[in-house]
């Protein structure tokens, strides 16, 4: 492997983890020690996580939704189907 590839120092590595595209992130360089700031990111991120977790739940639903819709749209093309050659047997025989 490539040694000069792998970074030297540990928090170099983490911020190219975190930041590939190596844009300036508040709070990576010098992390605060004020409680009120954390507690404010806390916050701040479960109510991202939260945003998150019920953007995913809508987005499972929406999906499911399709399904149903699909197999519904599925079962009527067939019964058509079906009817159609009930009703006359002969026309779809080339």
């Amino acid at each position: 492997m490539a040694e000069q590839d792998v970074p030297k120092d540990w928090f170099e590595f983490m911020q190219k983890m975190w930041n590939p595209a190596s844009f300036p992130m508040p709070g990576m360089i010098t992390p605060t020690v004020n409680l009120e700031e954390i507690e404010k990111k806390i916050a701040e991120l479960k109510a991202v996580e939260n945003w998150l977790t019920m953007s995913t739940g809508v987005t499972q639903m929406t999906i499911k939704t399709l399904q149903m819709q699909k197999s519904a749209l599925e079962s009527l093309q067939a019964a058509g189907e079906a009817a159609a050659k009930s009703v006359n047997p002969n026309s779809r025989k080339k």
